[in-house]
């Protein structure tokens, strides 16, 4: 039986360090199912249909990998998978002490259900999504930060006040 794991998230907008955890994940799954979390209680800057293109223009056409979305609770979506392993990447150790008490709710809700934790790369480990919103937002330089194709969609979202300082 191939394995396989699920790596959710936001992804708005996809960075570097969730290609890093992507590629790294790869290195021990046959398979990956990035899945977006649709989450209504968040605004995001990219719609899913967005986020969904961004993410297959940054890991390219890499047939191990799957790009899916959900609404609800991961249990759930993990279950309707059959896939009870997840894959999450951590940053810090503030993402550990969230991710520690996500996991065990997931195990109450779903018995079967494992979470493997991935340090995030040395290089990425200070970015995250928001943070990228906050910088493309304001005109700084997220050259390095996030894949090319994601690069020039924040530069059509937010404008000039998104360009690189090396565009």
């Amino acid at each position: 039986m191939a394995s396989v794991a699920i790596y959710p998230g936001s992804f708005d907008p996809p960075t570097n360090g969730h290609l890093s955890i992507i590629n790294r994940g790869l290195a021990l799954f046959d398979q990956l199912i990035v899945a977006i979390a649709n989450n209504p209680n968040k605004r995001a800057l990219f719609s899913e249909a967005e986020r969904r293109a961004l993410l297959r223009g940054a890991v390219g056409a890499e047939p191990r990998v799957e790009i899916d979305s959900f609404d609800g609770l991961l249990v759930d979506y993990a279950k309707r998978r059959h896939c009870p392993v997840i894959l999450r990447g951590l940053r810090a150790v503030s993402d550990f002490e969230y991710e520690f008490q996500l996991a065990n709710m997931n195990r109450k809700l779903y018995p079967d259900f494992e979470t493997v934790f991935m340090m995030t790369g040395e290089d990425y480990f200070y970015i995250s999504s928001q943070l990228v919103r906050e910088v493309a937002q304001f005109g700084g330089d997220l050259s390095g930060l996030v894949p090319p194709n994601v690069l020039a969609a924040l530069h059509a979202k937010h404008g000039a006040a998104a360009r690189s300082a090396g565009a």
